[in-house]
């Protein structure tokens, strides 16, 4: 199979497609993978995304379980109704907002979970144990990204990249949307492969990444 990149750079490549077709061509490259899917709740992301529960259960078998089972490890942001529709986790990080406001069938949501699978590379490393949990201030309402109507912060983002990954290692986004993952990734000196359907985000993704890296 031959993929003609959207954008590429030292250490970020992106690619304009449906990653049912060709994520899985593309996790050959990669060590790990790390997305933030649709939650399947009818977000309005645009008129080539399908934002239902059943397409969501396709996406899941199509386009992460059989990269997730190539690579052995990676990291998923399901929202906390959807973690029964994929495989079981290793474990479960969260990244939580202990003044969340948002409305959910048992009070105020305050935190939001992150299927890992695999072993922790830092433990692997025998570097010593890190919490599986983090706060984070005024993130749970709201998109930080203007034009994507549901972008992760990117302080979260580069905490669940960090958390999950090794420096030079490659990540596989296949759900890239905005770039937040690959934008983690550029700023922690990582790889990083993303996939996005709708060109619109692709085109927001080129400009974040044009951006200054953040000094670390």
């Amino acid at each position: 199979m031959t993929l003609d990149p959207y954008y590429s750079d030292d250490l970020v490549t992106i690619y304009h497609g449906d990653s049912c077709e060709i994520g899985q061509a593309l996790a050959v490259g990669a060590d790990l993978l790390v997305t933030d899917p649709p939650y399947g709740n009818s977000m309005e992301y645009g008129p080539d995304v399908d934002d239902t529960p059943e397409n969501l259960e396709r996406l899941i078998r199509e386009a992460i379980i059989p990269p997730l089972e190539s690579l052995g490890r990676g990291a998923v942001t399901s929202g906390v109704a959807n973690i029964h529709r994929y495989p079981p986790p290793k474990w479960v990080l969260c990244w939580y907002e202990p003044a969340g406001a948002g409305s959910g069938p048992w009070g105020f949501c305050t935190w939001q979970p992150v299927l890992v699978y695999g072993k922790d590379p830092y433990l692997q490393d025998g570097l010593g144990r890190r919490p599986d949990g983090r706060a984070f201030s005024g993130h749970l309402n709201h998109s930080p990204v203007p034009g994507h109507p549901c972008a992760k912060p990117e302080d979260v983002m580069r905490w669940i990249v960090e958390r999950v990954s090794r420096p030079g290692e490659v990540i596989l986004d296949p759900f890239m949307g905005s770039g937040t993952t690959l934008r983690a990734a550029k700023d922690l000196g990582r790889k990083a492969i993303g996939i996005e359907l709708d060109e619109r985000y692709c085109e927001i993704a080129v400009k974040r990444l044009g951006q200054q890296v953040l000094a670390l």
